[in-house]
């Protein structure tokens, strides 16, 4: 299993428009077979600053999801409406692997 840990720089005047964003994605991952952990929002701290966690069986089925992404028309819905919202800064992408015991 890898899991994909997503931190993004947010506008914080535009937390909705971010938060919109994250619904659209949360079931867009589990049709490609992934599961979403959620999105995480600000709360208390940095006001600029969001979370998100999702996991795929393995690193070669989430590089088969990215590829398959920028060809759905969903996915392309929500790449263009963080675009055009412009909710998002900044994110970096790292992963994960689970130690359970």
């Amino acid at each position: 299993m890898i899991t994909c840990y997503l931190r993004y720089v947010i506008d914080p005047y535009k937390l909705m428009e971010f938060e919109t964003y994250g619904k659209m994605w949360i079931p867009l991952v589990a049709k490609f077979g992934g599961d979403h952990h959620g999105y995480f929002l600000p709360s208390e701290g940095a006001s600029n600053i969001a979370l998100a966690m999702f996991s795929f069986p393995s690193m070669a089925l989430y590089e088969e999801y990215r590829e398959k992404s920028f060809l759905d028309p969903e996915c392309i819905d929500a790449f263009k409406y963080a675009e055009k919202t412009r909710c998002i800064v900044s994110y970096e992408r790292s992963f994960f692997r689970p130690l359970f015991e």
